[in-house]
């Protein structure tokens, strides 16, 4: 039976692995966890089934996958910790953002790497993700795919620095859009409707657009054909929009992503 291991138990990590036994990828006796907060295995032990091991080298050597779920900070540690116990045949999947395969590689040696950048829905399982795999993990980005599928969408992209276009567009996207719901609810609460009530109209809202977006696309038609067949020549939602092209709300955007990336590559050197 595969296996599979997770060094570091934060929210990310039990996403996945969650993920991974919901979609019956990995049986629960068949997934390892490492961290060094014993009551954090304890929970996850508890509530998933997994197997806690206390030591990194314990689970690389049990695991033929292992995922690097851990803050870029304490990479170099981890990787020193496991490169005794990471054979040629292992799969190594890092989700920890600015860690370069190079990195990984430098420590590990010539192993088959896949980076991959997720975002928070992952954690309800409506992720967003990338990932990038180097040459000797070709063969096995099927296997990284269906990891990163069970909380979510999942792409590959071919070139490791677009992973920072990844991080600016959808890593910090969420972000983005709750900014956008929290502004929508201060104003509805300055044209007079209670905070609840706005919070409720937002956030439905906001699920309803995004909902109506993936099924249109299902159909071949774009946001920008939704938002064109949502507004009435002289209507409210035209007055509206006509504010936002007003203070140039297309160039804030792409420049606010643009400084995202900036900061990604600056973060990866």
């Amino acid at each position: 039976m595969d296996t599979i291991g997770f060094i570091g138990a934060g929210n990310m990590a039990e996403a996945l692995i969650k993920g991974v036994i919901n979609a019956k990828l990995y049986t629960p006796e068949n997934v390892f966890v490492s961290d060094i907060r014993a009551e954090r295995l304890k929970f996850l032990s508890e509530k998933y089934g997994v197997v806690a091991c206390e030591e990194n080298s314990e689970l690389a050597a049990k695991a033929q996958t292992v995922i690097l779920s851990i803050k870029p900070q304490n990479m170099t540690d981890a990787l020193e910790s496991i490169k005794a116990s990471i054979g040629s045949e292992k799969l190594v999947i890092s989700i920890a953002a600015g860690i370069k395969v190079a990195k990984i590689t430098s420590v590990l040696g010539d192993i088959a790497i896949v980076r991959v950048m997720p975002n928070t829905p992952a954690l309800i399982g409506q992720g967003a993700g990338a990932l990038f795999g180097n040459e000797r993990a070709k063969p096995m980005l099927n296997k990284a795919m269906e990891i990163l599928s069970a909380v979510g969408k999942a792409v590959i992209v071919d070139d490791e620095d677009l992973i920072d276009a990844v991080t600016a567009l959808s890593g910090s996207g969420p972000a983005y859009y709750f900014l956008l719901m929290e502004e929508m609810i201060k104003a509805g609460i300055r044209l007079g409707l209670s905070e609840d009530v706005a919070k409720d109209l937002v956030l439905q809202t906001a699920k309803g657009a995004g909902l109506l977006a993936v099924e249109a696309d299902t159909n071949g038609e774009s946001p920008a054909v939704l938002r064109q067949k949502v507004t009435s020549p002289g209507g409210t939602t035209e007055a509206a929009l006509g504010v936002f092209k007003e203070g140039k709300i297309s160039e804030l955007i792409s420049a606010a992503i643009n400084r995202a990336y900036e900061r990604s590559r600056e973060l990866s050197e």
